[in-house]
């Protein structure tokens, strides 16, 4: 493989080539990660230091702050000190570990939030059935699967992008490594790969998000014959569990769903599945959540030594 590889790192292109937009933008995501950092992480303990994290909702919850942590980690940090600095240079094995890494986390994304969808539809479809299904057996098992789907999912990108030859040029015209930039890098003809990509991250994607919009469509067909108050009760969650969805999905899908090709607005809807989507999870789920409220609320609590006024 090192006979047919030229390149030792690349140079990443980054969001700008100006000066001053760079500034401006690493305040800005230096602000969104201490964000994400704050919120996910805020999350998680109260999830941990409360009777919730016995819920499957919120346990699935505190695992998708988890993976959304990891997951802009591997980004987002690189991106931060790319800004301000004069070379934006990656190495060969940073930059496919780097592809491994953010493919795996945003793998399990993709499944936790199936497994919340498929949480949601037996409690709200299925309720007398509910703690017999969702077993905390049952839970720990979707946390296990999503793990390993993650590892397929990103073990077969790492594999389509190791496997090819790089000859130069070495500028990645994106912030981070990722399969469709590198195939533009390859000196060799890349369209089959281009399919597998496709088939791996695109059809993947395209599969789970709509077993996800059939799931709450199924949802909100049963919600109708509820009274007002469970009704409005179902349609809260789920309204928070959809915008997520929504969120995550939508930019991913346009970039990964079509044919192997890149295009200057990647860039821009890359940042709402690394970047803005790891940022507003926690506040989508706790903003309309009273549940969550008072386990921050009780956190706040224990941290100042006031007395808890729930």
């Amino acid at each position: 493989m090192e006979n047919r590889n030229n390149i030792t790192e690349f140079i990443l292109l980054g969001l700008s080539q100006k000066k001053e937009i760079e500034v401006l933008c690493f305040l800005l995501f230096l602000l969104c990660y201490i964000a994400i950092l704050t919120g996910n992480l805020l999350v998680m303990i109260s999830i941990a230091c409360s009777h919730l994290i016995n819920h499957p909702m919120y346990f699935f919850l505190s695992f998708l702050s988890l993976a959304d942590l990891c997951y802009t980690s591997t980004v987002t940090p690189k991106l931060i000190i790319d800004l301000l600095a004069e070379e934006k240079v990656i190495s060969y094995n940073g930059c496919m570990t780097q592809l491994f890494t953010m493919h795996f986390f945003g793998g399990i994304e993709v499944f936790i939030l199936t497994g919340m969808a498929y949480d949601r539809y037996v409690a709200i479809c299925k309720p007398l059935h509910y703690t017999l299904i969702m077993s905390r057996w049952k839970c720990d098992a979707m946390i296990a699967a999503s793990c390993f789907g993650g590892f397929l999912h990103s073990f077969g990108q790492f594999l389509l992008a190791i496997v090819l030859p790089y000859c130069g040029p070495n500028e990645i015209d994106h912030f981070f490594c990722d399969v469709y930039p590198l195939l533009k890098l390859a000196c060799t003809d890349t369209s089959r790969i281009g399919l597998l990509v496709v088939a791996n991250s695109g059809l993947m994607g395209l599969v789970t998000f709509v077993v996800l919009l059939v799931s709450y469509a199924v949802i909100l067909y049963t919600v109708r014959s509820y009274s007002a108050e469970n009704r409005h009760k179902a349609l809260s969650t789920c309204s928070s569990h959809i915008t997520v969805v929504v969120l995550f999905f939508a930019p991913l899908l346009f970039i990964y769903i079509r044919p192997a090709t890149t295009l200057p607005e990647d860039k821009v809807f890359a940042l709402f599945y690394t970047v803005i989507a790891p940022m507003l999870n926690p506040l989508i789920y706790t903003l309309r959540n009273m549940e969550m409220k008072n386990a921050i609320r009780r956190l706040w609590s224990r941290v100042t030594g006031s007395k808890d006024i729930n």
